[in-house]
């Protein structure tokens, strides 16, 4: 404002620009308050419904622990369905693949961990799902489709453990000579990674099972 104006120039001043502007300044402050409003109100709902998902984890937790299957797969089905964007969804649906597993019900089980892997931003979690899909594929004679499923992305840390589940799909095929080569990859692997590790037992088993015969 002109610091050369009169007072009742600067009054007259101020009213012109709040009869101009006064309704703009008006929506202004309204919008930012909805705003606030709307922003407080979506925090409340998401802290409501992390609770809730929080309750039905521990109740999937005690079910497991019960070794009740209906009960873990149900609720599983109960967080997804209601808190799909929450790592409990996918920790449930974990437990609900290893119930299904010790049940016999292999597909729903392999299912299952695919919907996880299709739907998970956590790449470790992921790479962790991929290696049990293939080991799945495996158990229900789909040696094919466990290599491609290993062969999907990067194996990361788990490279070791990716190179024998690859050996066992060779090995499944009756291809001993690829299964030697790759689990001696998965060996120098782990060794590589746990240096002065006495290795894994049963790795070793494999390896010395195929140079054996």
């Amino acid at each position: 404002m002109d610091e050369y104006m009169n007072e009742q120039e600067q009054w007259e001043f101020v009213r012109t620009w709040v009869r101009q502007n006064g309704p703009w300044v008006v929506a202004g402050v309204a919008l930012a308050a909805a705003g606030l409003w709307g922003w407080k109100t979506w925090q409340a709902h998401k802290e409501t419904g992390l609770l809730a998902a929080n309750s039905q984890y521990e109740q999937l937790v005690t079910a497991f622990g019960k070794n009740d299957r209906a009960t873990v797969v149900t609720l599983a089905d109960k967080l997804v369905a209601e808190h799909p964007r929450t790592g409990y969804a996918e920790q449930a649906q974990l437990a609900a693949v290893r119930m299904e597993v010790e049940n016999g019900e292999l597909p729903a089980a392999l299912a299952r961990l695919q919907r996880v892997a299709a739907g998970t931003s956590d790449a470790e979690l992921a790479l962790v799902v991929r290696l049990r899909i293939a080991r799945l594929q495996i158990e229900q004679h789909q040696a094919d489709a466990a290599l491609a499923t290993l062969a999907a992305g990067e194996a990361g840390a788990f490279a070791g453990r990716y190179a024998e589940v690859r050996g066992d799909a060779l090995l499944s095929k009756g291809d001993r000579a690829g299964a030697l080569k790759a689990y001696r990859e998965a060996q120098a692997a782990q060794a590589a990674q746990a240096a002065g590790s006495s290795g894994d037992d049963l790795l070793t088993l494999k390896i010395n099972e195929l140079t054996r015969s």
